[in-house]
Protein backbone atom coordinates (compact mmCIF):
# COMPACT_ATOMS: atom_id res chain seq x y z
CA UNK A 1 0.00 0.00 0.00
CA UNK A 2 2.84 2.39 0.78
CA UNK A 3 4.27 2.06 -2.72
CA UNK A 4 0.91 3.00 -4.24
CA UNK A 5 0.67 6.02 -1.91
CA UNK A 6 4.13 7.10 -3.10
CA UNK A 7 3.13 6.64 -6.75
CA UNK A 8 -0.03 8.68 -6.19
CA UNK A 9 2.00 11.47 -4.60
CA UNK A 10 4.29 11.78 -7.62
CA UNK A 11 1.31 11.48 -9.95
CA UNK A 12 -0.43 14.31 -8.07
CA UNK A 13 2.69 16.46 -8.13
CA UNK A 14 3.09 15.83 -11.87
CA UNK A 15 -0.57 16.70 -12.53
CA UNK A 16 -0.31 19.98 -10.63
CA UNK A 17 2.96 20.91 -12.32
CA UNK A 18 1.60 20.19 -15.79
CA UNK A 19 -1.78 21.88 -15.34
CA UNK A 20 -0.34 24.95 -13.62
CA UNK A 21 2.88 25.32 -15.62
CA UNK A 22 1.65 24.06 -19.00
CA UNK A 23 -1.91 25.39 -19.12
CA UNK A 24 -2.87 27.75 -16.30
CA UNK A 25 0.05 30.19 -16.41
CA UNK A 26 -0.03 30.67 -20.21
CA UNK A 27 -3.82 31.00 -20.13
CA UNK A 28 -3.97 33.75 -17.49
CA UNK A 29 -1.33 35.77 -19.36
CA UNK A 30 -3.14 35.31 -22.68
CA UNK A 31 -6.60 36.02 -21.24
CA UNK A 32 -6.04 38.27 -18.19
CA UNK A 33 -9.68 39.35 -17.96
CA UNK A 34 -10.73 35.73 -17.45
CA UNK A 35 -8.00 34.71 -15.01
CA UNK A 36 -10.45 33.96 -12.18
CA UNK A 37 -12.56 31.61 -14.29
CA UNK A 38 -9.43 29.98 -15.69
CA UNK A 39 -8.08 29.26 -12.21
CA UNK A 40 -11.38 27.83 -10.95
CA UNK A 41 -11.84 25.56 -13.98
CA UNK A 42 -8.28 24.25 -14.09
CA UNK A 43 -8.12 23.63 -10.35
CA UNK A 44 -11.25 21.50 -10.69
CA UNK A 45 -9.34 19.63 -13.39
CA UNK A 46 -6.40 19.22 -11.01
CA UNK A 47 -8.60 17.54 -8.40
CA UNK A 48 -10.35 15.38 -10.99
CA UNK A 49 -7.06 14.06 -12.40
CA UNK A 50 -5.89 13.36 -8.85
CA UNK A 51 -9.04 11.30 -8.21
CA UNK A 52 -10.27 13.69 -5.54
CA UNK A 53 -12.85 16.39 -4.96
CA UNK A 54 -13.56 19.40 -2.77
CA UNK A 55 -16.57 19.28 -0.47
CA UNK A 56 -18.14 22.44 0.91
CA UNK A 57 -19.85 22.64 4.30
CA UNK A 58 -21.71 25.85 5.13
CA UNK A 59 -21.98 28.93 2.95
CA UNK A 60 -19.27 31.20 1.63
CA UNK A 61 -20.20 34.74 2.65
CA UNK A 62 -20.20 36.99 -0.45
CA UNK A 63 -19.77 40.03 1.82
CA UNK A 64 -16.68 38.72 3.63
CA UNK A 65 -13.55 40.82 3.13
CA UNK A 66 -11.06 38.27 4.40
CA UNK A 67 -10.97 34.48 4.63
CA UNK A 68 -8.76 32.88 7.29
CA UNK A 69 -7.82 29.22 6.77
CA UNK A 70 -5.63 26.60 8.39
CA UNK A 71 -2.83 25.37 6.12
CA UNK A 72 -1.39 21.97 5.26
CA UNK A 73 -0.24 22.22 1.65
CA UNK A 74 -0.93 23.28 -1.92
CA UNK A 75 -4.14 21.23 -2.11
CA UNK A 76 -5.71 23.71 0.35
CA UNK A 77 -5.50 26.39 -2.35
CA UNK A 78 -6.45 24.11 -5.22
CA UNK A 79 -9.65 22.96 -3.50
CA UNK A 80 -10.66 26.46 -2.38
CA UNK A 81 -10.22 27.79 -5.91
CA UNK A 82 -12.15 24.83 -7.32
CA UNK A 83 -15.12 25.46 -5.01
CA UNK A 84 -15.78 29.12 -5.63
CA UNK A 85 -16.61 31.44 -8.49
CA UNK A 86 -15.37 34.77 -7.13
CA UNK A 87 -11.73 35.79 -7.49
CA UNK A 88 -9.81 35.68 -4.22
CA UNK A 89 -6.52 37.49 -3.76
CA UNK A 90 -4.16 35.18 -1.86
CA UNK A 91 -1.45 36.42 0.48
CA UNK A 92 1.81 34.49 0.01
CA UNK A 93 5.32 34.94 1.32
CA UNK A 94 7.68 36.88 -0.94
CA UNK A 95 9.92 33.85 -1.51
CA UNK A 96 7.14 32.08 -3.42
CA UNK A 97 6.92 34.97 -5.88
CA UNK A 98 10.57 34.27 -6.73
CA UNK A 99 9.91 30.58 -7.48
CA UNK A 100 10.32 29.55 -11.12
CA UNK A 101 6.82 28.53 -12.16
CA UNK A 102 4.67 29.18 -9.08
CA UNK A 103 5.97 32.74 -8.95
CA UNK A 104 4.62 33.32 -12.46
CA UNK A 105 1.21 32.11 -11.31
CA UNK A 106 1.21 34.44 -8.30
CA UNK A 107 2.33 37.44 -10.31
CA UNK A 108 -0.02 36.69 -13.19
CA UNK A 109 -2.88 36.16 -10.77
CA UNK A 110 -2.12 39.52 -9.11
CA UNK A 111 -1.74 37.99 -5.66
CA UNK A 112 -0.28 39.77 -2.60
CA UNK A 113 3.39 39.38 -1.71
CA UNK A 114 4.34 39.46 1.98
CA UNK A 115 7.91 40.10 3.08
CA UNK A 116 8.01 38.56 6.56
CA UNK A 117 11.63 39.57 7.12
CA UNK A 118 10.87 43.28 6.93
CA UNK A 119 9.01 45.41 9.47
CA UNK A 120 7.71 47.42 6.54
CA UNK A 121 6.09 44.24 5.22
CA UNK A 122 3.04 44.64 7.46
CA UNK A 123 2.52 48.24 6.33
CA UNK A 124 2.67 47.13 2.70
CA UNK A 125 0.30 44.25 3.43
CA UNK A 126 -2.26 46.61 4.94
CA UNK A 127 -2.07 48.88 1.87
CA UNK A 128 -2.41 45.87 -0.43
CA UNK A 129 -5.46 44.54 1.44
CA UNK A 130 -7.12 47.95 1.35
CA UNK A 131 -6.43 48.29 -2.39
CA UNK A 132 -7.70 44.76 -2.98
CA UNK A 133 -11.03 45.55 -1.34
CA UNK A 134 -11.58 49.13 -2.45
CA UNK A 135 -10.07 49.15 -5.94
CA UNK A 136 -9.86 45.58 -7.19
CA UNK A 137 -12.99 44.40 -5.33
CA UNK A 138 -11.38 41.09 -4.44
CA UNK A 139 -11.60 39.47 -1.01
CA UNK A 140 -8.32 38.43 0.57
CA UNK A 141 -7.33 34.89 1.63
CA UNK A 142 -4.77 34.39 4.40
CA UNK A 143 -3.25 31.43 6.25
CA UNK A 144 -2.83 32.95 9.75
CA UNK A 145 -0.46 30.16 10.85
CA UNK A 146 2.01 31.62 8.39
CA UNK A 147 3.40 28.25 7.32
CA UNK A 148 2.35 24.66 6.67
CA UNK A 149 1.60 22.62 9.77
CA UNK A 150 2.43 18.92 10.14
CA UNK A 151 0.18 17.98 13.06
CA UNK A 152 -3.43 18.31 14.20
CA UNK A 153 -2.76 21.26 16.47
CA UNK A 154 -2.93 24.72 14.96
CA UNK A 155 0.28 26.70 15.07
CA UNK A 156 0.09 30.08 16.83
CA UNK A 157 -1.66 32.61 14.61
CA UNK A 158 0.47 35.47 13.33
CA UNK A 159 -0.83 38.88 14.37
CA UNK A 160 -0.78 40.48 10.92
CA UNK A 161 -4.29 39.40 9.95
CA UNK A 162 -5.59 40.46 13.37
CA UNK A 163 -4.08 43.94 13.14
CA UNK A 164 -5.27 44.54 9.58
CA UNK A 165 -8.80 43.30 10.25
CA UNK A 166 -9.06 45.53 13.33
CA UNK A 167 -7.56 48.57 11.61
CA UNK A 168 -9.79 48.33 8.54
CA UNK A 169 -12.88 47.00 10.34
CA UNK A 170 -13.18 43.96 8.10
CA UNK A 171 -15.69 41.14 7.91
CA UNK A 172 -13.73 37.92 8.40
CA UNK A 173 -14.93 34.42 7.58
CA UNK A 174 -12.94 31.48 8.97
CA UNK A 175 -12.67 28.30 6.90
CA UNK A 176 -11.57 24.97 8.41
CA UNK A 177 -9.86 22.61 5.95
CA UNK A 178 -9.63 18.88 6.64
CA UNK A 179 -8.58 15.94 4.45
CA UNK A 180 -6.01 17.92 2.46
CA UNK A 181 -2.98 15.93 3.62
CA UNK A 182 -4.72 12.64 2.83
CA UNK A 183 -4.99 13.69 -0.82
CA UNK A 184 -1.42 15.00 -1.02
CA UNK A 185 0.96 14.89 1.93
CA UNK A 186 3.99 16.97 1.01
CA UNK A 187 5.89 16.02 4.18
CA UNK A 188 5.54 12.24 3.89
CA UNK A 189 5.30 12.29 0.08
CA UNK A 190 2.16 10.18 -0.04
CA UNK A 191 -1.09 10.61 -1.94
CA UNK A 192 -4.58 9.09 -2.06
CA UNK A 193 -7.90 9.69 -3.74
CA UNK A 194 -10.35 11.34 -1.38
CA UNK A 195 -12.27 14.42 -0.31
CA UNK A 196 -10.98 17.74 0.94
CA UNK A 197 -13.56 19.37 3.21
CA UNK A 198 -13.99 23.13 3.55
CA UNK A 199 -16.17 24.15 6.46
CA UNK A 200 -17.23 27.80 6.31
CA UNK A 201 -17.88 29.14 9.81
CA UNK A 202 -20.00 32.22 10.60
CA UNK A 203 -18.52 35.54 9.51
CA UNK A 204 -17.11 37.84 12.19
CA UNK A 205 -17.77 41.56 11.83
CA UNK A 206 -14.57 42.74 13.49
CA UNK A 207 -15.85 46.29 13.97
CA UNK A 208 -18.50 44.93 16.34
CA UNK A 209 -16.64 41.93 17.78
CA UNK A 210 -15.08 41.41 21.20
CA UNK A 211 -11.43 42.42 21.57
CA UNK A 212 -10.37 38.77 21.85
CA UNK A 213 -12.14 37.67 18.67
CA UNK A 214 -8.89 36.47 17.09
CA UNK A 215 -7.96 34.19 20.01
CA UNK A 216 -11.55 32.91 20.19
CA UNK A 217 -11.48 32.21 16.47
CA UNK A 218 -8.37 30.05 16.77
CA UNK A 219 -9.99 28.01 19.55
CA UNK A 220 -13.14 27.57 17.46
CA UNK A 221 -11.15 26.39 14.45
CA UNK A 222 -9.18 23.95 16.60
CA UNK A 223 -12.45 22.57 17.96
CA UNK A 224 -13.72 21.97 14.43
CA UNK A 225 -10.45 20.26 13.46
CA UNK A 226 -10.62 17.97 16.51
CA UNK A 227 -14.28 17.17 15.89
CA UNK A 228 -13.66 16.22 12.24
CA UNK A 229 -10.98 13.80 13.38
CA UNK A 230 -12.98 12.30 16.25
CA UNK A 231 -16.19 11.86 14.24
CA UNK A 232 -14.87 11.01 10.79
CA UNK A 233 -11.19 10.17 11.24
CA UNK A 234 -10.40 13.03 8.88
CA UNK A 235 -7.09 14.70 9.65
CA UNK A 236 -6.45 18.32 8.92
Amino acid sequence: MKIFAKIRFYWGAAVISFVVGGIMIPAIYLFPKKKGKIMHTLNRLNLFLMGSKAVQEGEMDPEADMFLMNHQGIVDIIGMEALQTNHLRWVAKKELFDAVWFGNLLRGGDMISLDRSSRAGLVKLMKDVKESLEVKHRAVAIFPEGTRATGQKLLPFKQGANMIANKLGLKVQPVVITGSKWVLNEHKRTGHSGEVHYKFLPTIDVAQAQDDWYETLQKQMQHEIDEAYEKYGRER
